[in-house]
């Protein structure tokens, strides 16, 4: 595990590097012209490259970027059966949440070859032996995109289907050595009407799997753009209940509204802190990250914390997202010292 006091990492996306971007949409208009070999050097350079600017960022546990992978959740609906696509119903205009793809569950929902992350592990663990973390779309979240068709009569049908198959990935990872699983569950914070059964979904997606299990609840950053009222509140004190080790939550685009409910949580439960804005272009400085992070330790001890963006960056210009990435670590570094005095 990482040793510093007051970790500095990533949510899990890096901003792709633009060829790789340009590469992954001309393989999806023209797989003909693509061979496994030229994905696969495609894919392992841009991990490379994703693994390379976080480490000189200075960021003490990384990921691969997610360069494996479409966003953070798209890419997973390829893996598994029993659904169809829906045609978009928008496709013009402004970008939004409105324009991502759905399907609709044509038979009961299976992943008989799991969802790709433990391939994911192997190839970042190729490229580096840093502290790393490897995040998982939780099964509310998945489901937000299927549609139940006549197989299942509501989103609470298709969470549960899709449950076995999440807790089979995470205990996959921990048997290949994942020692750090973040569980991607931003739904949840833009969907709290009933948070008794949230902590029950997310305690059997957990269960037994063994590695230190960081939960991320943020508002949505598709395009960057949030999904929902941007409100943790009605999720407390029930969050603090979760069958997690840490909450992973955004601060820094809600200019640190709601920072006091983190003094709710128990204290045997740790704290990932957003503390830099993925969705704008300003560089924040290090001195007011520093400012944000002395905030959050009037409602947590430092043991307890750790330092994030907001949400992934894959919806960032890659400069901007070193830059900010360096500034987070340099502001983390601020207080560090301060502490050790």
């Amino acid at each position: 595990m990482v040793e510093h006091l007051i970790p500095a990492t990533i949510i899990g996306s890096w901003s792709l590097p633009g060829w790789f971007e340009t590469f992954v949409a001309e393989v999806k208009a023209h797989p003909e012209r693509f061979g496994s070999f030229d994905r696969e050097e495609a894919t392992r350079d841009a991990v490379r490259l994703a693994v390379e600017d976080q480490l000189r960022a200075g960021l003490d546990r990384i990921s691969d970027g997610e360069m494996q992978r479409v966003d953070f959740n798209l890419g997973f609906y390829e893996f598994l059966d029993g659904i169809e696509p829906i045609p978009r119903a928008r496709r013009w205009g402004a970008p939004a949440h409105d324009q991502r793809d759905r399907y609709r569950c044509i038979a009961p929902l299976a992943a008989p070859g799991g969802l790709g992350v433990v391939a994911e592990y192997r190839r970042l663990r190729e490229a580096t032996a840093a502290p790393v973390k490897m995040p998982v779309p939780g099964p509310f979240t998945l489901a937000g995109c299927l549609d139940g068709g006549t197989v299942y009569s509501d989103r609470g049908a298709v969470t549960a289907a899709l449950v076995p198959i999440v807790h089979a990935e995470l205990k996959a990872l921990a048997a290949a050595g994942v020692d750090f699983i973040q569980l991607d569950e931003p739904s949840f914070a833009c969907h709290p009407q009933d948070p008794e059964a949230f902590l029950d979904v997310i305690a059997r997606t957990v269960a037994g799997v063994g590695s230190y299990i960081s939960m991320h609840m943020c508002f949505g950053n598709y395009r960057a753009r949030a999904v929902g009222h941007r409100s943790y509140r009605p999720l407390f004190p029930h969050l603090g209940r979760a069958a997690v080790n840490q909450l992973a939550l955004e601060f820094a685009s809600r200019e640190m509204a709601e920072v006091e409910l983190l003094a709710q949580l128990p204290e045997t439960m740790d704290i990932a802190v957003g503390l830099v804005d993925v969705k704008n272009t300003w560089i924040e400085p290090p001195e007011l990250v520093a400012q944000r992070l002395r905030t959050v330790l009037r409602y947590a001890d430092a043991a307890r914390v750790s330092v994030t963006p907001d949400c992934g960056f894959s919806q960032t210009a890659r400069h901007v997202a070193v830059a900010k990435a360096r500034a987070m670590v340099e502001g983390v570094k601020l207080v560090r010292a301060e502490l050790n005095r």
